[in-house]
C-alpha cells in the first residue's frame, strides 16, 4: 500500500470521526433538556405529610435527571387557590400541581372517582385499580377532556369520619348538621338532612370555631392534630365511609406532558409513585402517636352506628344511580370500579381481613 495514501485516508477517517462526535453532543444535550415547571399544591406547608408529597416528586424527578428538570412546588394560595389548581394547569397557568380530583366535582361528578367515592376502594385496592386495572387509563381519557394529564401522587389511607359539636347517636342526628365534607360525599350525607360545606384544609378551623360549620371532616389523627380541631369540638367519629383509600393526583398541563423528553416522562411517573407510597407509610407511621395524643387531650372516640352506615351506604347507591342515568362517563368508570371492588373483597375477606382480625384481637388482649 502507498505510504501517502494511507495516512491521507486514516487523517480522512479521523477528521470524519470527530466530526461525528461533534455533530453528536447536540443531539445528546437535547435528549436532557434543562425544563423548569411550577407546580401549585392544594395544601398549605403547614400540613407537611400531604404537601411533602410534591416536595417528594420534585426532590426525585431532579435527582433521576442530574438536576435538569426541575420543579418548584408552591403552597396553596402562593400562586392560585386550593380550588382553582386544575383549571391553572388546564390553562397553562402552572405546568402541573398537587390536589385531589374529587375538589372538582363541579366540573363533573366523574371527578370523584379519581379520589374516592363513598364506599369505594381501600388504598390497596385503589393502587391495584389504577395501576393494574383500568383506572389510569379510563380517568385519563376523561382528565384529557380538561387538557390535563393525571398520575397517582399520595394516599392517606382510610381517613377519620369527623368533628361534631354533637354526639351522632341516629340518622336523624345528621338534620340540619353544617359540615365541611369533600367530594360525592356532599351528596350523600345531604340526603340524611346534613347541609354540605366546601372549605379548604387551611379555613376549617376558623369556621368551626366562629360556628358557621357544626362539623368537619379532612383527614385522620396527624393532620387534623395539626389543624388543632380537638380544641373547638368533642366527638371525634370515624371511619370516613366516603374515603377508604383517597388518591392523591399530580396532574400536569397534556401539552406540557406531552412535549416532555420519553426520559423525563419516566422519572416523573416514578416520582409520582413514590410519593404516592411514601404519603401513605408516612401516615401509617404518624396517626397511632396523634391518636393517643388526641385522645389525652380530651376528644371522645366514637364511631358511626351501623344503622347510620346502613343508611349512608344504600343514599349512596342512589347518587350512584342518578348521576349514571345522565353521565355516561361516570357510568362507565364507576361500574368498572365496581367489577373491579368485588373481585378485591373476594380476596381480601381471606387474606388481609382474616389476617388482621386475628392480629388486632392480639393487640386488645395485650398479647402483641
Amino acid at each position: 500500500m502507498d505510504r501517502r495514501s494511507f495516512f491521507k485516508k486514516a487523517a480522512v477517517t479521523g477528521a470524519g470521526a470527530a466530526a461525528a462526535t461533534v455533530l453528536a453532543a447536540p443531539a445528546i444535550a437535547q435528549s436532557s433538556p434543562k425544563i423548569t415547571w411550577r407546580l401549585t399544591s392544594s395544601f398549605p406547608k403547614s400540613l407537611d405529610t400531604i404537601y411533602g408529597g410534591a416536595e417528594d416528586i420534585a426532590k426525585h424527578v431532579a435527582a433521576a435527571t442530574d438536576g435538569n428538570f426541575t420543579i418548584q412546588p408552591f403552597a396553596a394560595g402562593e400562586i392560585v387557590p386550593a380550588g382553582q389548581a386544575l383549571d391553572a394547569v388546564s390553562n397553562a397557568t402552572v405546568e402541573m400541581c398537587h390536589t385531589c380530583s374529587y375538589y372538582f366535582v363541579g366540573k363533573d361528578p366523574t371527578f370523584a372517582i379519581g379520589t374516592a367515592i363513598p364506599f369505594g376502594l381501600n388504598a390497596r385496592l385503589s393502587n391495584a385499580w389504577f395501576y393494574e386495572g383500568n383506572g389510569n387509563k379510563f380517568l385519563n381519557e376523561f382528565y384529557a377532556k380538561h387538557n390535563v394529564y393525571g398520575l397517582p401522587a399520595g394516599n392517606t389511607g382510610a381517613q377519620m369520619g369527623g368533628w361534631f359539636r354533637k354526639e351522632i347517636n341516629t340518622v336523624d342526628d345528621f338534620k340540619g348538621v353544617k359540615m365541611r365534607i369533600a367530594g360525592l360525599a356532599g351528596r350523600v350525607v345531604e340526603k340524611l338532612g346534613v347541609v354540605p360545606q366546601q372549605i379548604p384544609g387551611g379555613d376549617i378551623y376558623p369556621a368551626l370555631e366562629k360556628g358557621t360549620i357544626d362539623a368537619a371532616e379532612w383527614v385522620g389523627p396527624y393532620d387534623d392534630h395539626k389543624l388543632g380541631f380537638y380544641k373547638v369540638t368533642k366527638y371525634y367519629y370515624y371511619p370516613a365511609f366516603w374515603e377508604g383509600g383517597p388518591v392523591i393526583h399530580a396532574f400536569m398541563n397534556l401539552d406540557k406532558w406531552n412535549a416532555l423528553p420519553k426520559s423525563y416522562q419516566a422519572a416523573l411517573s416514578d416520582a409520582c409513585a413514590f410519593a404516592n407510597t411514601s404519603m401513605m407509610a408516612k401516615y401509617d407511621t404518624k396517626n397511632p402517636t396523634a391518636i393517643k395524643q388526641i385522645v389525652s387531650q380530651g376528644t371522645t372516640l366514637r364511631p358511626f352506628s351501623q344503622d347510620i352506615l346502613e343508611a349512608c351506604y344504600k343514599a349512596s347507591l342512589e347518587v350512584y344511580k342518578e348521576i349514571s342515568a345522565s353521565n355516561e362517563t361516570f357510568k362507565k368508570i364507576y361500574e368498572d370500579q365496581v367489577a373491579f371492588k368485588k373481585e378485591g373483597y373476594l380476596w381480601m375477606q381471606l387474606s388481609e381481613y382474616t389476617f388482621d382480625t386475628f392480629m388486632m384481637i392480639q393487640q386488645r388482649s395485650g398479647k402483641l
